[in-house]
């Protein structure tokens, strides 16, 4: 469907601000769905291709232009420069009474909406819980892909009839919460490259040449692992880590001494201080929620926070 092409009833005219790798395919997958994108924004060149090849069709406007057309204004844009285009955009008076506006950042609700709101639009907050090549390989990944839905309870089913007509699955997360939901996201999915990436070094340093291969079966069954037991809410109590396996789960400290050892070294060779940095910082973290499972016992995890070093070594209470 272009731009131009009539659209079925009850599909709408969708203005893409920001055509990152996030907002290009996005509007794709609305299109998809009978929605009609009725114009795009971008500035780099990376944008533009994305367009041209996403949104094959779809003029390429200003911003004011994009947000005058749509019915469905969709904001995919860096969390740092939301608010001050959502207002700059309200000072002008770009925004329209009974126009959706939705926004794609993870770290904030509808309150960054505000000005739109105030001029009669409809805020909601719709984010994606998935990273993004930017390409159309994406699309087929959209298919339940959960996407947080932030929005007035009157209006939240809009939210959530979105996400459900492109392949996702809706959950509600409460403006107080977004920030919070947020940080969880990142700290799983960001931080979790910086280990791979720190395992991978230090196999390269021990002459492993493909330490990706080597990696992927090993952390995959670990991540399947992980995630199940979330979902069950497997284990006891707070920090319960039931699928935990390795030293610290079986209290081994002559192995996690070597380990601390070994790293010490690799980083005095190379310079990567962050590697026996991260090692015992969640070594720390897997004794407590190890205990917390009981999986080892209070002798045992003090033994291994004794090794590990920190607040609670030599305490000579219960590490929990």
């Amino acid at each position: 469907m272009t731009a131009n092409e009539p659209r079925k009833p009850g599909r709408l005219g969708v203005g893409i601000v920001g055509a990152g790798r996030v907002g290009a395919v996005l509007g794709s997958a609305l299109r998809a769905t009978g929605h009609a994108v009725v114009g795009a924004s971008g500035i780099s060149d990376a944008s533009l291709e994305r367009i041209a090849t996403l949104l094959p069709g779809v003029p390429v406007l200003e911003v004011e232009q994009v947000v005058e057309r749509a019915e469905l204004v969709l904001l995919a844009v860096p969390d740092d420069a939301l608010a001050g285009l959502v207002s700059g955009l309200a000072e002008v008076g770009a925004w329209q009474p009974g126009q959706l506006v939705v926004h794609t950042s993870g770290r904030f609700g509808v309150g960054v909406l505000e000005p739109a709101r105030a001029a009669g639009a409809i805020p909601l907050a719709v984010h994606p819980a998935m990273t993004f090549t930017g390409t159309s390989l994406d699309l087929a990944r959209l298919e339940g892909c959960t996407f947080a839905v932030t929005a007035p309870t009157v209006v939240q089913p809009i939210g959530q009839a979105l996400v459900v007509e492109i392949g996702g699955e809706p959950v509600v997360v409460a403006e107080e919460a977004r920030g919070l939901y947020h940080a969880a996201l990142a700290h799983g999915a960001n931080h979790l490259v910086v280990l791979v990436a720190q395992a991978a070094q230090a196999l390269e340093a021990a002459g492993v040449a493909a330490p990706g291969r080597v990696l992927q079966p090993l952390l995959g069954a670990a991540l399947d692992s992980a995630t199940r037991a979330a979902d069950a809410r497997e284990g006891v109590g707070p920090g319960a880590i039931s699928a935990l396996t390795g030293p610290v789960s079986r209290g081994d400290v002559g192995t996690v001494e070597e380990h601390l050892a070994v790293l010490a070294e690799l980083a005095a060779r190379s310079g990567a201080t962050d590697v026996p940095d991260s090692y015992t910082e969640l070594a720390r973290g897997a004794t407590r929620r190890a205990l917390a499972s009981h999986r080892i016992d209070d002798t045992a995890a003090q033994a291994l926070l004794d090794v590990l070093g920190g607040p609670e070594s030599h305490a000579g209470r219960n590490p929990r």
